[in-house]
């Protein structure tokens, strides 16, 4: 009986070395990936960027590190060793408030809300001078006959609305095991597109409408120029009908050029971006996905930047020509569908820089999103990631595209100063006082984003507090891949850098972090 235990035993050891083996031929089997072997000036060879919708620093970070912790709850509780985090705790203004309604907890139960105002003037006149003072006057928006929406009783004072840990868990923690900053701006005041169009090219000026009404979309109005609004690309097979629709000229530069003209890979990947039908040559894109708020469209086309430039526009929403094409430059344009990152992924080429944008219902954007349906996205992507062979050289930053007027109670430096009828930061048609200032119609930096970096070589429980904006990540591009800058007005030249939320030089290697998407809490091991 010895003897066949110990045969046994050693045939199921054998078998085991058999498949190990075997998983590491695989592997070795796999094409080697370039990206690898990119000459770069920090560890980092893969960057992911995860580009998410309409939150400000307070909405999500207002009490960060202290939660409530109601029972039955995602309870979180903070290292006590947390830095100090510029918030509503900090400040004082948790309680003693300037504005008409005082901010107060959203529960988890309340994950579903109104979407907020946040257009370029708008947003301007709800800081009020600096006073920060306005919001509910100039940016609240509760419920109506027209746009029924969750404004549990508060009317237009649900932007005065925060989250805590028991419901951005997964954010806590990720804070709490990597690096954030408390002092990051959207480039400039508005909605979705100026925010995209800033974090790969630092400049939303120049754009063309071709068709429909500027006023709203173009700094004054215009038929040319700074974009403040959501015009759609001019284009886009899967836009919707009558909309603004608006490209940069040809030769207009965006962080792809760059890495193209590097030949890196590459690859902006959007939920949605697929073609469902085509037609004549005319792509379909109907996809929708059912989360808390309802069913919604999973593309929308004014949030994919790379589709306003001739030269990385995709407009008929063409696949990659074949699996192994992801990150290269083919019909694609490197302009993919979500799924295709992922693909990319398991096949061992990840490309060096990819941007990744959730279906619509999974990005946080209120009104047709919310925070726990973005937490199931986040969590499940940085999961995938972390547990393949390029999380040991991968940096992943969380970002967002602008602030849906939720309240924050940071006054931005102003970097841009303009002076067009859509400006209402330090005056009627002022932002700043310089007459000969070349930024019109970006007036900026906007309001306070969340920032995170996820990496091995983030620091740990750490808050910079050096002062970002949404083209830091565009900046972080260049220098890291040695890319050169955009130029022609690009904010890169003055964007501060991400250096702070990163440690190269102490030998420290933060360690994975898993944790569940549905409560954000860590997984045990």
């Amino acid at each position: 009986m010895i003897h066949e235990h110990l045969r046994s035993l050693t045939t199921k050891l054998t078998t085991a070395c058999l498949v190990l083996s075997s998983l590491g031929d695989v592997w070795a089997a796999k094409t080697p990936n370039p990206a690898e072997s990119y000459t770069t000036t920090t560890p980092i060879k893969h960057l992911v960027v995860i580009f998410q919708e309409n939150v400000s620093f307070d909405h999500y970070f207002g009490t960060y590190p202290y939660a409530n912790n109601p029972a039955s709850q995602p309870a979180f509780h903070a290292d006590p060793k947390t830095p100090r985090v510029n918030n509503l705790l900090s400040s004082g203004l948790l309680t003693e408030n300037p504005n008409s309604v005082q901010p107060f907890r959203l529960d988890r139960a309340q994950a579903v809300t109104c979407d907020q105002n946040h257009n370029y003037g708008p947003e301007q006149k709800s800081f009020n001078l600096g006073a920060m003072d306005k919001f509910p006057e100039f940016v609240g928006q509760g419920t109506s006959v027209a746009f029924p929406c969750a404004d549990f009783g508060k009317g237009a004072g649900i932007v005065m609305g925060y989250y805590d840990g028991n419901t951005v868990t997964a954010l806590w923690n990720y804070a709490q095991h990597y690096a954030m900053s408390d002092n990051s701006f959207g480039t400039q005041f508005g909605p979705s597109t100026p925010g995209a169009v800033n974090m790969i090219s630092g400049n939303t000026a120049g754009a063309i409408v071709s068709s429909g009404n500027p006023a709203g979309n173009i700094a004054g109005g215009a038929s040319s120029g700074a974009i403040i609004g959501d015009p759609r690309p001019t284009g886009d097979d899967c836009n919707p009908t009558g909309k603004t629709y608006v490209s940069f000229p040809a030769g207009t530069t965006n962080v792809g050029d760059l890495l193209n003209t590097a030949n890196f890979t590459w690859g902006w990947f959007q939920g949605g971006f697929r073609a469902t039908s085509v037609s004549g040559g005319v792509a379909t894109c109907a996809a929708a996905s059912v989360g808390l708020a309802g069913s919604t469209a999973d593309y929308i086309p004014h949030h994919e930047p790379f589709q306003y430039y001739p030269e990385t526009a995709n407009l008929h929403h063409l696949p990659p020509s074949a699996p192994a094409a992801i990150g290269t430059s083919d019909q694609a344009k490197h302009q993919y569908d979500l799924q295709d990152f992922f693909t990319a992924l398991s096949a061992g080429q990840q490309p060096a820089v990819s941007f990744l944008k959730a279906k619509a219902a999974f990005d946080g954007h209120p009104g047709y999103s919310d925070p726990l349906d973005e937490q199931e996205f986040l969590v499940n992507t940085i999961n995938k990631i972390q547990t393949s062979p390029f999380w040991r050289d991968t940096a992943i930053i969380i970002a967002y595209d602008d602030s849906d007027g939720w309240y924050d109670h940071v006054m931005d430096p102003i970097i841009n100063q303009s002076q067009v009828s859509d400006d209402f930061l330090t005056g009627p048609s002022l932002c700043g006082g310089n007459t000969a200032s070349t930024t019109q119609g970006r007036c900026g930096y906007g309001p306070r984003l969340p920032l995170l970096v996820i990496s091995p070589f983030a620091r740990q429980n750490y808050v910079d507090h050096q002062i970002t904006d949404q083209s830091s990540i565009l900046r972080f591009v260049e220098d890291n891949w040695s890319l050169g800058r955009i130029g022609n007005g690009s904010t890169d030249e003055k964007a501060g850098t991400l250096d702070g939320l990163f440690d190269f030089t102490s030998g420290r290697i933060a360690s994975k972090l898993l944790l569940d998407p549905v409560t954000g809490l860590v997984t045990p091991r």
